[in-house]
């Protein structure tokens, strides 16, 4: 069954064969129309926009040729299949080619042909339509996938992107750690046919050199001590998809002899299984490490770096495009908002500009946990310095003697006064949520409880 009911425009002038061959494509769970020639089609599409047209070429008025050359003249036309009882190789070619169909069919028609030929155009479809969205996002919001920029070297990145992101090329992302590699590998293969095979992620450095291979290439039961039960590898778990290899300046040196034998042959073989298993995996790796210097180390072999790198991909630091920040944090603010279900609507100018004012050596990584642990403070408000921790390296925090929310305690006011003037502020603060102003005191709510109660607070809403 196909899904949310894509649009398929039946255009033939003999209606017996029109209403048969509707009948026939809307049992396959598409939602279908007709037209009797190609004007009367172009009239449908008006209101209708289909998104595939399954169109005969003999016809009055306007015969199928003519209705290609109209579509053709369209942003994102909807593809075409051609149907005619007048066929020839030369007719087949010059229909696909010249004339921008999907493909040709012969009448009568195999009904079997038929449903293949359009489920196979409905997935080139979509995949045409996904990447229209994203064009747009880049043009006018300044995101690619997942990542967010508007200054000159994410334009250029994010052109490069949509570039190598069709193609099987190799990709090596390198840059600093916090820079988003992650994302940005992901964002490759949102933009690849590969997109809805598996896209699947290891971090060659998290692992020990004992376990790498297992992870890599899967293994076979008994094959070491432990392996009480087969497993595939990631090799496995990514075909017909995306693996990528992050850190992989970190892999041990004889595992990536291993590897190169493996991108080469497109064969993998699970620790002790005496075949092999064909893959079809495109391969992205990451690194924060100049791959050079490792190669003049002989810590990383020069062939396979030549095999990862055939088209390279560099990620600027955060430091290096401080133009993006406003956009970065808005991104952030919305994305954390979700996730702990509060409703920060933005940053104050104040706040905004001491960001601005950090070198964020941990990059976005960095500036998402800033932001997050800010999102969780302001919970309902803007966020303001009051909730920006202190800069790494420094003594004192941002400067709040202005702030509303500041609580300003005199010289000789005891500990337990003090505690209790933070308690019922933060409480103020999270509009009595007891839970939050736990989580932000850094108590258990069983802690703050107790400690209302011991001030004597009316603890009944609890």
């Amino acid at each position: 069954m196909v899904e949310h009911k894509a649009r398929v425009l039946v255009v033939d002038d003999e209606e017996n064969q029109r209403r048969g061959l509707s009948s026939l494509i809307s049992a396959w769970g598409y939602e279908v129309r007709q037209a009797e020639n190609g004007a009367k089609a172009l009239e449908v599409m008006e209101t209708w926009p289909a998104q595939l047209i399954v169109t005969d070429m003999m016809m009055p008025v306007m015969d199928g040729a003519g209705l290609l050359g109209k579509l053709k003249e369209q942003e994102n036309p909807p593809l075409a299949i051609v149907v005619t009882a007048f066929g020839s190789l030369e007719t087949a070619l010059n229909t696909i080619h010249e004339l921008g169909a999907f493909w040709f069919l012969e009448k009568p028609i195999d009904p079997q042909a038929m449903k293949l030929l359009l489920d196979r155009a409905l997935s080139a479809r979509r995949l045409s339509e996904d990447k229209v969205i994203l064009e747009r996002q880049l043009g006018y919001e300044g995101r690619l996938g997942g990542l967010v920029g508007q200054t000159p070297v994410m334009h250029e990145l994010f052109g490069l992107v949509q570039q190598v992101a069709p193609t099987r090329a190799s990709v090596l992302i390198t840059g600093e750690s916090g820079t988003g590699k992650e994302v940005l590998a992901r964002a490759i293969h949102g933009l690849s046919p590969r997109a809805k095979d598996p896209f699947v992620a290891l971090n060659c450095a998290a692992l020990p050199e004992s376990l790498i291979e297992s992870e890599l290439f899967g293994h076979e039961k008994g094959a070491f001590t432990g392996a009480l039960e087969r497993r595939a590898g990631c090799f496995e778990l990514a075909h017909r998809g995306t693996l990528l290899l992050d850190e992989i300046g970190e892999m041990p040196v004889s595992t990536q002899a291993k590897l190169l034998r493996v991108l080469e042959d497109g064969k993998v073989r699970r620790l002790g299984a005496k075949g092999e298993i064909e893959v079809d995996v495109r391969i992205v790796a990451a690194t924060n490490r100049k791959l050079e210097d490792a190669i003049s180390k002989g810590t990383f072999r020069e062939d396979l770096f030549y095999r990862l790198n055939v088209f390279r991909l560099e990620l600027a630091p955060l430091r290096e495009r401080m133009e993006d920040l406003p956009l970065l944090v808005e991104t952030l603010i919305q994305q954390m908002n979700a996730k702990h279900g509060v409703r920060v609507p933005g940053i104050e100018d104040a706040a905004m500009l001491a960001l601005k004012r950090r070198s964020w050596p941990g990059n976005i990584r960095e500036l998402r946990n800033v932001l997050e642990r800010a999102v969780i403070l302001a919970g309902e408000g803007p966020i303001r310095m009051v909730h920006l921790p202190p800069v790494p390296g420094t003594d004192s925090g941002p400067a709040v003697s202005n702030d509303p929310e500041a609580i300003l305690i005199r010289v000789g006011t005891t500990v337990d006064e003090c505690e209790k003037v933070l308690i019922f502020k933060t409480l103020e603060h999270t509009r009595q949520n007891k839970t939050r102003a736990a989580e932000i005191l850094g108590c258990s709510l069983k802690t703050l409880h107790n400690k209302l109660k011991q001030y004597g607070a009316d603890d009944s809403d609890a």
